[in-house]
């Protein structure tokens, strides 16, 4: 059983922090596109990036922000334009925005981070983003989250958000979460963009160890079409205003805040892969049985983003070779006599035999995954065991469907 609750206020929920989003004009649509998270004090910072060589503005930015210092006040995010592949133009307005919303909170530059989301090759409209900052600053509060929330979305068709509650030392400590993804999901590092607040005191390195380590078991281990992105953005602010003593090593409030940590970015990680592009269900691939953890992560990865078993699985057709061929295919060396499939409740394969089964029922499961309501009954369960190894993971994806392509047609046009 968790040792943890759920509780409203999502990225605002623990102490100490404000949030607010509004429309500055950055979208054509005019829906909200401007977004602020704002610490009430100093916080310690963590980031996981982009692995891609082709970066935003807005990454190098935080990369060498916090490599300078590992604490923030605010982070400002901006939808609409990507300002990614945009050149020394695209860093001088990144760093602009900085330095502006800086002046409006009567903060130090330095004590911001930035991210940004939209059409690559992009700037950011400075205009109208300079123009919306008094407002911006001014909406800032608890009720503000959901703003926020909704204000980094592009393609989303659900704003992603989440809180946890714990005690440590008797005292509450809260960590809250938003997201936003749903297509060029394939993370090398953590999703689209992700920021996550808590108020618990921890050191620098434990908190980027443990935001690293979260990554890489919830936004490393989702795929919804195998592109990475060049914005994808992983933020963490731990202010410390819950009172408890500072966590600066190994011990049981550090394996308790950091396995909350993992829970907040597995939410928000499976709410991405659950609102893939054209999605009509969530995937999740359980593999068991190999040598080592990075082993079975790399088999649930390459069966969560095959195209061929996500295509299966949007047609409703339990080919359970597709699923059998992505395990071969992952670079992991196993017996294929030891190949063992089910899709939900039943077995497909056993100990590399295929197993009669009914065709009917398993089109039926995929069937009503499909049918299934939001964050409820939508689940394709794939389990997959490839021996006796302790090595065991989880990764997320979705189907593929006609409406994946339909978006991405037109995506500028």
């Amino acid at each position: 059983m968790a040792d943890w609750q759920t509780v409203s206020g999502g990225i605002t929920a623990p102490k100490g922090f404000k949030a607010a989003g509004i429309a500055a004009g950055l979208k054509a649509s005019g829906a909200k596109d401007l977004a602020l998270i704002l610490s009430e004090s100093e916080a310690i910072a963590a980031g996981v990036f982009t692995t891609t060589q082709v970066r935003a503005a807005c990454v190098d930015y935080c990369r060498k922000r916090l490599q300078a210092k590992a604490s923030a006040r605010a982070i400002l995010c901006n939808a609409g334009q990507a300002n990614a592949a945009t050149g020394e133009a695209g860093w001088k307005d990144a760093r602009l925005c900085a330095e502006l919303l800086g002046r409006e909170l009567n903060i130090a530059e330095d004590s911001i981070l930035l991210a940004s989301t939209g059409v690559i090759g992009q700037r950011i409209k400075i205009e109208a983003l300079s123009q919306s900052l008094p407002q911006l600053v001014a909406a800032a509060s608890l009720e503000g989250g959901k703003d926020a929330a909704e204000a980094i979305v592009t393609t989303d068709l659900v704003t992603k958000e989440i809180a946890l509650e714990t005690t440590i030392e008797g005292r509450p400590v809260r960590i809250g979460g938003i997201a936003k993804g749903s297509g060029m999901i394939h993370p090398n590092m953590a999703t689209m963009l992700a920021f996550v607040t808590c108020d618990a005191a921890v050191s620098t390195q434990l908190w980027q160890q443990m935001l690293k380590r979260a990554a890489n078991k919830s936004f490393n281990q989702v795929t919804v079409d195998g592109d990475t992105s060049t914005n994808d953005t992983l933020l963490a602010l731990a202010n410390g205003q819950s009172r408890t003593s500072a966590i600066t090593e190994k011990s049981k409030n550090a394996e308790k805040l950091e396995a909350m940590l993992t829970a907040v970015c597995q939410h928000l990680a499976k709410a991405i892969a659950r609102d893939g592009e054209g999605a009509t269900c969530l995937i999740e691939v359980r593999v068991s049985g190999a040598n080592d953890d990075k082993a079975a992560s790399a088999i649930a990865k390459t069966i969560a983003g095959s195209s061929l078993v996500k295509s299966a699985v949007f047609g409703r057709d339990p080919n359970w070779g597709r699923i059998a061929a992505a395990a071969g295919r992952a670079g992991v060396k196993f017996h294929q006599d030891e190949l063992n499939i089910r899709l939900g409740d039943l077995q497909l394969m056993q100990n590399g035999q295929p197993l009669p089964f009914d065709r009917a029922a398993a089109s039926n499961y995929l069937r009503q995954a499909a049918a299934g309501e939001y964050l409820q009954n939508d689940t394709v369960l794939i389990e997959v065991s490839i021996g006796v190894g302790s090595g065991t993971s989880v990764a997320w994806g979705c189907d593929l469907t006609y409406k994946y392509v339909e978006i991405n047609a037109e995506y500028t046009t």
